[in-house]
């Protein structure tokens, strides 16, 4: 990782969706999300047009109802394990939204957002897994990282992700 938190074995691919942390508020948290487009569908060029904001709202029905939607993650981890990066780790993306951490607001301010390719309804695959808990490993050997939680856990009734199919028991040291 250098010194602005990009890593060094992760596709860059930079989002414009970011600005910067307080500067009162250190990482401390990661949060686990999961997400396909359109819906239920992997593979495709879509993710990365959402978090660049080039998603073509005419492409799929769905498209028109996120359309102006400005979000990003830190990091996406594809179906096989490919980890892209789009927001350095000392930058806020906007990942997590209206949020509240151990009675903290606007996690943002203090987490990395991993989004996996997956939904509510399929597994996870073992690729993702493995590129999961690496990408863990690296961001503990730089930041005091309380907790490692799923989107569902900073916006209960508001999200759902990663969801009943992503399996806490093969995350290290998650509390999710």
């Amino acid at each position: 990782m250098d010194d602005e938190g990009w890593l060094f074995d992760a596709r860059r691919v930079p989002s414009p969706n970011c600005d910067e942390r307080p500067d009162d508020e250190p990482v401390r948290l990661v949060v686990i999300h999961a997400i396909s487009l359109p819906p239920s569908e992997f593979g495709g060029p879509e993710i990365i047009q959402l978090f660049t904001n080039c998603l073509d709202p005419q492409a799929h029905p769905y498209f028109r109802e996120i359309e102006g939607l400005r979000v990003s993650a830190h990091f996406l981890v594809r179906r096989d394990g490919e980890l892209i990066q789009f927001v350095p780790c000392c930058r806020r993306a906007w990942h997590a939204g209206v949020s509240s951490w151990l009675g903290r607001e606007n996690c943002n301010n203090f987490s990395i957002g991993i989004e996996l390719e997956g939904c509510d309804d399929l597994p996870f695959e073992d690729p993702q897994y493995k590129t999961l808990n690496r990408l863990l490993d690296t961001l503990r050997a730089r930041y005091v990282i309380e907790d490692v939680v799923g989107h569902s856990d900073i916006a209960p009734g508001r999200k759902t992700d990663p969801g009943p199919c992503f399996d806490w028991r093969r995350v290290h040291h998650a509390s999710g």
